[in-house]
């Protein structure tokens, strides 16, 4: 039947819907886990890098020579922020501080003015690269949750159409066939199946209870018919009239 297929196709139209905009979801967090673990992962170790720096020289004598362990520890703070680099402007800051080595180290403070420049700006371009990634993330995140509303909005129109065309298609006669068989039930024999724009299947259904109904209408006005002929017949008869006295 068409209208069972139609009611399948809907129902199947409903379910994929619902797991369009499940998927949909998941996905929209999926993709932002990522990118807020990128501005973890990225530019974090750089900045964790660049403190390390600014501490050795904090706490190294402004007067004197860093000591072996310090300039160990720098180097290999150095060293971290150079295996990390995520941004273009990363490298010229990292030579600047590279080249300034020796003198830094022997103590020299025009060299420990300008490495401490260098690891700010260092610093500033991986801050800088996280509020971006941040922006990202957020508009990510926007985007991804209006597209969920969306969905959300058409699988909502979608189940009001489907609830709509059920309610014209299916609910809507059967409360017609239920009202029918009730009053045929009460007595009332004149009552048929009606109604307008009824999809093909619904009016093939409605025609043939009609028929059945006249068919059984017709049926017991034969037998009561006959049953008054029978009955005039008797009546009628010589066999049946009493003898007058």
């Amino acid at each position: 039947m068409r209208l069972a297929l139609a009611v399948r196709v809907g129902s199947w139209v409903m379910i994929s819907l619902n797991l369009l905009m499940a998927t949909a979801t998941i996905a929209v967090f999926s993709r932002m886990a990522p990118a807020i673990t990128v501005i973890i992962d990225r530019n974090d170790r750089t900045l964790q890098a660049c403190e390390d720096m600014l501490a050795i020289l904090a706490m190294a004598d402004p007067q004197g020579q860093l000591t072996r362990p310090e300039q160990q520890t720098f180097r290999a703070a150095l060293q971290r922020a150079k295996e990390n680099i995520t941004e273009t402007q990363e490298p010229e800051a990292l030579e600047r501080v590279e080249t300034r080595l020796p003198s830094l180290f022997t103590g020299d403070a025009t060299a420990r003015r300008q490495t401490v420049e260098a690891i700010l700006r260092l610093a500033q371009i991986n801050r800088d690269a996280m509020t971006l990634a941040d922006r990202h993330a957020h508009h990510l995140g926007r985007n991804g949750a209006w597209g969920v509303v969306f969905m959300a909005l058409a699988t909502f129109l979608a189940g009001l159409i489907f609830l709509r065309s059920l309610t014209r298609r299916v609910i809507t006669p059967l409360e017609e066939i239920h009202t029918v068989m009730n009053a045929q039930r009460n007595g009332d024999t004149m009552r048929r199946c009606t109604g307008v724009e009824l999809a093909q299947d619904v009016a093939a259904v409605f025609t043939g209870i009609n028929e059945m109904i006249d068919r059984q209408h017709t049926s017991s006005l034969l037998d009561d018919e006959i049953s008054r002929q029978g009955m005039a017949q008797i009546i009628s008869s010589p066999q049946a009239k009493l003898p007058f006295h």
